[in-house]
């Protein structure tokens, strides 16, 4: 009897929950979709603009590196620069 009722419940259609569940699933599985395509739009967006940053932050460098120590700001001293109380 179990045997002829498991196979009617294989070959029945799925009910109206099972239906629901996999609607509920596919809904779930197109907003994490969604939801990877933001992130990584993001995620490109970020490495862009790190990598901007990462260039101006050599140009800086080498700006500093390249400055004229007579021309602009002195390397500090620590004998010479004391404060007054010392």
């Amino acid at each position: 009897m179990n045997q002829s009722n498991t196979q009617n419940d294989a070959s029945n259609p799925p009910n109206e929950w099972q239906t629901q569940q996999v609607i509920d699933l596919q809904m779930s599985m197109a907003h994490l979709e969604l939801t990877v395509e933001r992130l990584d739009e993001v995620i490109a967006r970020q490495d862009k603009d790190i990598q901007t940053l990462q260039r101006q932050l050599q140009l800086i460098y080498k700006q500093v590196e390249s400055q004229d120590t007579e021309g602009g700001i002195a390397p500090f001293d620590v004998m010479a620069d004391k404060p007054p109380h010392y």
